[in-house]
């Protein structure tokens, strides 16, 4: 895998440890990956 450094406000990220803190996903990395790969399916490769 490649590295991507992003900034994001300070509530997203609240958010993000959060979801962690609540153990719906192993740690932050691993949220990004899917919310990416859910908007890249919802926009790129949907069947028209």
């Amino acid at each position: 895998m490649r590295l991507l450094t992003v900034h994001v406000p300070e509530g997203f990220l609240d958010g993000l440890e959060e979801l962690v803190r609540q153990k719906r996903y192993p740690n932050k990395s691993e949220i990004i990956r899917v919310a990416i790969r859910d908007l890249l399916r919802d926009e790129l490769w949907a069947a028209d």
